[in-house]
């Protein structure tokens, strides 16, 4: 099975890529046979910037993304969102990938399930 998970909202300020990672994450633990897809597109771009450093005891996307990874995920980034936010020539965590939305529309018509966040 195929799961493609596409975040919209920025890394911190809400909740919403934290709990697309969570739900990635444990995917990836509990069902390691499922390939995990994350596109990342509108302010989530800025979840792919690398050196995050967050306050301790608060979530630090940058780990999550590096532990998605780490379980096999593919995590591709929209490359006219980065763009557009000035983005796209710094340094982004290895392993993510600048992307199209033409590589997009592929992930989902070859998906089984796709999740919005």
């Amino acid at each position: 099975m195929k799961i493609l998970i596409i975040i919209n909202d920025p890394p911190y300020g809400t909740e919403k890529a934290y709990n697309a990672l969570r739900m990635a994450n444990q995917l990836g633990k509990d069902h390691s046979e499922v390939e995990i897809r994350i596109f990342l597109m509108a302010d989530a771009v800025n979840c792919a910037i690398a050196n995050q450093i967050t306050p301790n005891g608060y979530y630090n996307i940058e780990r999550m993304i590096k532990l998605a990874l780490s379980n096999k995920a593919k995590i591709k980034i929209c490359g006219s969102c980065t763009e557009a936010r000035g983005i796209k020539n710094i340094k982004l965590i290895d392993g993510t990938e600048i992307s199209t939305m033409a590589e997009l529309a592929n992930w989902v018509v070859d998906s089984d399930k796709v999740m919005t966040f």
